[in-house]
């Protein structure tokens, strides 16, 4: 198994989030070669700020694992993690992180700022870009059909 493989299994559970009307991302933990758990962005039905795709697949890892500690994992993830999502990286020892698309707006991995560059006690690997141009597309049509709903909500 390689990075595209597990990115598209990420990219088909942010399909899952574009249906249901959410920011359409997805994360996948790997082991070994192995998903041990699946995440997808499910704020708005979930009602929480938490509810973001690698939360949830690292929360499914460690009760899979029956561990926090999942240093012998990779996170694969469609979109680059925001700061609460790179600090539950490094608090969980993920050992290395593959994010397809960049967020300018929020992303913590290079973006706006590098979180697993400070001297914290863990540093995962980091590879970005992954599939970029599928992820991104994604998202910006999402973006782009929730702008144009609200254009037409406005109008009336």
């Amino acid at each position: 198994m390689d990075d595209i493989c597990f990115m598209r299994q990420a990219l088909e559970l942010a399909w899952e989030s574009l249906h249901e009307g959410e920011v359409p991302v997805g994360a996948v933990v790997v082991k070994n070669g192995v998903v041990i758990g699946t995440g997808r962005n499910r704020r708005e039905l979930n009602k929480n700020a938490l509810a973001h795709a690698e939360i949830e697949a690292i929360d499914n890892a460690c009760k899979r694992l029956g561990g926090w500690r999942l240093w012998e994992c990779e996170l694969y993830v469609t979109l680059e993690p925001c700061p609460m999502c790179a600090g539950a990286i490094i608090n969980s020892r993920l050992r290395r992180v593959v994010f397809g698309a960049y967020d300018k707006k929020a992303g913590s991995c290079s973006s706006v700022i590098n979180l697993f560059a400070l001297p914290y006690n863990h540093r995962p690997e980091v590879a970005g870009g992954v599939m970029e141009n599928e992820c991104s597309t994604l998202l910006s049509e999402f973006f782009k059909q929730l702008r144009a709903e609200k254009a037409k909500e406005n109008q009336i």
